[in-house]
Order: C-alpha cells, then sequence, then structure tokens
C-alpha cells in the first residue's frame, strides 16, 4: 500500500493522537463526544497573568472554563455574565456592578461578590502580574452590600466595562486559589464556565467535561477533547481522517477542498482580526509623499482576491465595520499613476527609488509573507524599493516595545472589543508599547480621548484621528481577516466575531 504525504500525515495524526490519548481511534466520534484540532498550545491555566493572558489566540479555551466579568455574544454585542448590570454614577466617580446569583464553582463551592472584588484587586496590583494592570488599577476601595458592589473610579477609564468581556476580564475563585496557590491551580484549575478540566497534558490535549449546573445552561456535548495541533497540514489531516470533528485557521484552498468532500462543512466569516503595516518615521517612510505613494500603490483587493481566494475585506483605517468607530466615509484611493507622481516630487522613481526595510512573519497569519511579497512587486512598479527581513511574531513583540521596528513592518491586530482605544489607540499613540508611529499632531488628537466621558464625542474625536491617519498616511492598513473553520456535518459551530472558537457554542446537527 503506497500512501501520499497528506494520508501519512493524517494516519500519523490521528492514531498516534488518539492513541496518546488512551481511546479507541473512532472514539471521538461517538454521541456526546465532540474533538476539536486546535492551532495552538495552552502555556497556562490563569488567564490573568503573564504572556499567555493578553495572546487572543487562546482566549477560546480560556472562555470554555472560566466566565468573564461580562459576556460577549458572538457579534461583538456585550450580555450580562457573572455581572448581570454594570454602570457609572452620574458624574461617574463611582462603578456600579449587580453580581449574578446561584453560581457555583466547580468544585461546587459558591460564587460570591467576595471573588469579584478579589479578582479585580488582584488584576489592579502591579506585583500580580496582570498585563492589563494598567486597566484594572483604574477602580478600587469597592464595597459589597448583598449581590451589589461599588467602587471608586480612581482614574476614568471610558473603556473599563469593556476590558471586562476582553483580555485577562475572567473572574478567578478567591479561596480556592488562596488555598491552592499558582502552583497548585496550574494542576487542578476550576472555573465557573461552561466545561470542567478532566484532563491535561501541556503540549497535548485537554479534556473538558461539561459542567452540569452551569448558569448558562449544560453544554450539548459531554465531553471535549482540544488536541494541540500546531501544524496547519496536520489539521487538515485531523479532519479527512475522522479523528477531530471541527478545526480551524487552515490555508484558504484548503478550506475550500475541505468543505466540498461529503461529511464536512464550514465557514469563513470575518472576524475582529485585521492585517496592517505599521509605519516607523525612519529612513523614506518619514517622507510624507512617500508613505502616501506607499499606501495608495497597494491594490488591497487584488491582495484578498488572489492571495486569500476572496476571504476577507480591504479596510482603509484601523477600524472594521464591527468596530464603534468605524467610518466608512474614510477612503483611501488605489492609484499607482498618483503614487508615481508624488514619488517624483521627492526626488524617486523607478529609477531612483525610495528604499527601506519591511519585516513579516512568514506563516503565522494564512499567506502573510506571500502578501508581503506582493505588496513590494507593487511598491516597485511605482519607484519604492523594498526589502524583506522575516522575523517570527515573539521578535515583532520585542522591536516594537523596544521602538526599534523597521520603516515598514506587517502585524496581525486583534481588537474582540471594537474599541478604537484598543485599535487605533494602543497602534498610533507613542506613548503606547504597541505602536510604531510617533508624531505630536496624532499624539495631541488621541491624548484628550483617553479620558473622555462623552461618549458620543469620544467616538467622534476617534473618527477624526482615523482620518488624520489615513490624511497623512501614518499607517497602512490592509484588510480585516476571515477565520476558516472546517466540521464534520454532524457538528454545528456558531463562530464568533472574536475568533474565539467555543466549544460550548457546539451542537449535534439536527
Amino acid at each position: 500500500m503506497k500512501l501520499n504525504r497528506r494520508e501519512l500525515l493524517g494516519y500519523s495524526a490521528s492514531a498516534l493522537g488518539l492513541a496518546a490519548l488512551g481511546m479507541p481511534r473512532r472514539a471521538a466520534a461517538q454521541a456526546g463526544e465532540l474533538t476539536i484540532a486546535y492551532n495552538v498550545n495552552l502555556p497556562s491555566w490563569d488567564p490573568t497573568v503573564g504572556p499567555s493572558a493578553v495572546n487572543p489566540t487562546i482566549q477560546g479555551l480560556y472562555q470554555s472554563v472560566f466566565d468573564m466579568y461580562i459576556a460577549q455574544k458572538p457579534d461583538l454585542s456585550f450580555a450580562p455574565g457573572l455581572i448581570t448590570e454594570w454602570g457609572w454614577n452620574d458624574d461617574r466617580t463611582k462603578v456600579l456592578m449587580t453580581v449574578r446569583e446561584g453560581v457555583t464553582w466547580h468544585d461546587g463551592s459558591p460564587f460570591t461578590p467576595e471573588d469579584v472584588v478579589w479578582s479585580l484587586e488582584r488584576a489592579g496590583k502591579e506585583a500580580t502580574g496582570n498585563p492589563i494592570q494598567f486597566v484594572w488599577k483604574n477602580v478600587g476601595n469597592f464595597k459589597i452590600d448583598g449581590n451589589k458592589i461599588t467602587g471608586d473610579v480612581i482614574q476614568f477609564d471610558p473603556v473599563l466595562f469593556k476590558w471586562m468581556s476582553f483580555l485577562t476580564g475572567y473572574v478567578m475563585p478567591k479561596a480556592y486559589y488562596e488555598k491552592v496557590g499558582p502552583e497548585g491551580f496550574e494542576k487542578a484549575p476550576i472555573g465557573t464556565g461552561p466545561y470542567m478540566v478532566e484532563k491535561f497534558e501541556q503540549n497535548a490535549f485537554i479534556r473538558l467535561k461539561a459542567n452540569p449546573t452551569y448558569w448558562g445552561g449544560k453544554p450539548a456535548f459531554d465531553n471535549v477533547t482540544i488536541k494541540f495541533v500546531t501544524d496547519a497540514a496536520s489539521r487538515v489531516a485531523e479532519l479527512e481522517s475522522g479523528s477531530s470533528q471541527v478545526t480551524l485557521e487552515i490555508p484558504y484552498e484548503e478550506y475550500d477542498r475541505l468543505i466540498a468532500k461529503d461529511g464536512l462543512a464550514g465557514s469563513c466569516e470575518t472576524i475582529s482580526d485585521i492585517g496592517m503595516i505599521f509605519f516607523s518615521p525612519r529612513d523614506a517612510i518619514t517622507d510624507a509623499n512617500v508613505r502616501k505613494a506607499a499606501v495608495m500603490s497597494v491594490d488591497k483587493k487584488l491582495l484578498v482576491d488572489r492571495l486569500l481566494r476572496g476571504y476577507g475585506l480591504p479596510i482603509d483605517t484601523l477600524e472594521t465595520p464591527e468596530y464603534a468607530a468605524f467610518d466608512p466615509s474614510i477612503k483611501v484611493e488605489y492609484n499607482p499613476e498618483k503614487a508615481k507622481e508624488l514619488l517624483k516630487a521627492s526626488g524617486y522613481s523607478t529609477d531612483n527609488p525610495a528604499k527601506f526595510t519591511i519585516q513579516t512573519t512568514k506563516g503565522f497569519k494564512p499567506k502573510d509573507y506571500e502578501m508581503i511579497q506582493a505588496i513590494v512587486g507593487m511598491w516597485r512598479k511605482v519607484g519604492i524599493e523594498a526589502n524583506i527581513e522575516v522575523y517570527e511574531i515573539a521578535k515583532h513583540y520585542e522591536l516594537r516595545a523596544a521602538k526599534k521596528l523597521a520603516p515598514a513592518a506587517f502585524y496581525n491586530w486583534g481588537n474582540a472589543i471594537g474599541d478604537p482605544t484598543t485599535s487605533t489607540g494602543f497602534a498610533m499613540f507613542s506613548p503606547s508599547p504597541h505602536s510604531g508611529w510617533s508624531s505630536k499632531d496624532v499624539d495631541d488628537a488621541i491624548m484628550p480621548l483617553w479620558g473622555e466621558k462623552d461618549e458620543a464625542k469620544r467616538i467622534a474625536g476617534w473618527k477624526a484621528v482615523s482620518k488624520l491617519i489615513a490624511d497623512n498616511a501614518y499607517v497602512l492598513p490592509l484588510l480585516q481577516y476571515a477565520q476558516p473553520i472546517v466540521h464534520a456535518k454532524g457538528v454545528k459551530v456558531v463562530p464568533h466575531k472574536s475568533g474565539a472558537l467555543l466549544p460550548a457554542l457546539m451542537t449535534p446537527a439536527a
């Protein structure tokens, strides 16, 4: 018998993977069982501490076990979570919260308002290691009255409650955590979420068991196994072999091929992630004509249609249609002839090109390197010569925090709460460790918006910032990503705009 590469991968992934789980090869297909081939590993079980806490890719794993203060629906709208009501007093000097009653932790102990207060206070302490401590420290001096909590606003942050549905916005078990400590929690984590951790093997899999008393209703699948399959070809093989019923983030051409097969289906809807190119004020990029030419010579629609097989949405600002400050009137034209004129005004041409380096990942997102290759080709036609430098995503974070990115650098930006502060704000405000650009006009326009109490004025201000940035080509927005999910036809999967793949939203197909 001869096996091709895909069949070999399928056999090895399924046979070895399920053997490692101690299950027969087809056990995952039994009623009440679901197996997911996931694209990343889970490094830590504490969703509020360390680098993994701000990794958007693993939030779906955390949300399966832990609940957030405020829930978020698949369309990114907010809903009651462990907090059922929230808001400010009239002058916005206090926060007001109502805590859900009748909830229990996975060990059977009652969930209480003390857990909420302890979690917020712990997150706000710098020593705890919460990467979003700068948000949580803005409230304190909490008081509990029954299931009501009030707290003082130490520094007003208009996005505080939105963060309660975002990175590190999870409620932790006070009594249990203090009893077992960080190491004990890693060995046996508990939450109030829809699933309980039954078994965890580092770099291999998680075995989850449905929480029968979950306040949101018991999940449809009693048992869920999430296998960590970081290689895209192996995830494809998992589906084709029947070893897994769901997977995500595979090449678009493989997505098209798989959903055409009997027994498989899928979705490829836009999510809140965007592809962008940071500009840093150095070398030829300091010239406004070069920046504007670099932006208007990129055919974004062609990139989406040719490289991403039509999956994705070209964008002109760092806001997508789901974001609160999206302004469809802000457009950046595709005009390579005008780009040539701008470059000529600055002394550049195809014979004497403007030169700089562009950095990119290769394989971190679908067709990231190929996209940059295509963009460099488009630039070359108008008089820009860019040298491609490939780096790992960890290196990007390191260089960005040190303000040492190349003049142009590709990145994938996630913004699950859809607020302009967590897209345009952090990406473009120069004091932010996440920014690339630095100029006084942008900083001056953004500065007053961080603490703006009038919401309509705040959003209008961010739209004005987006226009300022687009008019001056301070960044190159490319596209809103679409997330490929493939699943067996026996499973119904509800996609989430945040990109989180949530087993609790999966049900057996009718």
